[in-house]
C-alpha cells in the first residue's frame, strides 16, 4: 500500500517528527467514529490507515459476528491482540481498534509500547444513532441495545480514560473532529517548554 503524502500543515510536520516510529491508536466504543476519523487522520499525516477489525476478519477468514458465534469472545480477544501487535510492529500508522480491544491489559501494554492512544469519546445518543445504522454489532444483539450500551459505557469509560489523549466525537463535520484530534495530539506530544515560558516572564 502506498503511503499518502502529508498535507504540509506545520502541525502535521511537528506530529510526524514527535511520533517517530510510534503509531496513533484510536480507541473507544462502537459508533465513536474510529474508522472514519482514522482514515482522515492518516491522510492528513501521510500515514497508512489500518482497521483492526478488518484485519482480524481477513486473518480468520470469518466475519467478526461469526468469530463470536463460533469461537466466543475470549478467543476473539486473543486473535485481536495478536493482530494489533503485528500491525503496531509495522508502524508508524493510524490504527482503529474494536471497542473491547483496550479493555485487555496486555493489549493496552502493546499499545503503550508502540503507540499513542487516542480515546474518541461520544455521548450515548450519538453512539446509538450511529450503531442503529448497522446490524453487525454482536454485543448489541440484546432486547435493550440502549441499556447494553449504557452498561458498556459504565464498564469501559474508566479504562478508556487511561488513554494518552481524549477527543470528543460529535455530530459535526468529520474534519472538525480530525482537527480536534490533531490539536490534542500536538498538545500531548509537543508541550510548551515551561522553562522558556518562565524565563520569558
Amino acid at each position: 500500500m502506498t503511503t499518502p503524502e502529508p498535507t504540509g500543515d506545520p502541525i502535521e510536520a511537528r506530529l510526524r517528527r514527535a511520533l517517530g516510529s510510534r503509531s496513533i491508536v484510536l480507541v473507544g466504543l462502537m459508533g465513536a467514529g474510529k474508522s472514519t476519523v482514522g482514515r482522515r487522520l492518516a491522510s492528513r499525516l501521510g500515514l497508512i490507515f489500518k482497521d483492526a477489525d478488518i484485519e482480524i476478519e481477513a486473518a480468520a477468514g470469518l466475519t467478526i459476528p461469526d468469530i463470536f458465534a463460533i469461537y466466543g469472545e475470549p478467543s476473539f480477544r486473543d486473535g485481536e491482540e495478536r493482530v494489533i501487535s503485528r500491525l503496531l510492529r509495522a508502524g508508524p500508522l493510524v490504527l482503529a481498534t474494536g471497542g473491547g480491544a483496550f479493555m485487555r491489559e496486555t493489549t493496552r501494554a502493546r499499545i503503550a509500547e508502540s503507540g499513542v492512544s487516542v480515546w474518541l469519546k461520544a455521548e450515548l445518543d450519538v453512539l446509538m444513532r450511529r450503531v442503529r445504522k448497522r446490524g453487525n454489532r454482536p454485543l448489541l444483539q440484546t432486547e435493550d441495545p440502549e441499556r447494553t450500551m449504557r452498561d458498556l459505557m459504565d464498564l469501559r469509560h474508566p479504562v478508556y480514560a487511561g488513554s494518552d489523549v481524549t477527543a470528543l466525537s460529535r455530530d459535526v463535520a468529520h474534519d472538525r473532529v480530525v482537527q480536534d484530534v490533531l490539536d490534542a495530539l500536538d498538545a500531548y506530544l509537543n508541550p510548551p517548554d515551561e522553562s522558556r515560558a518562565v524565563a520569558a516572564q
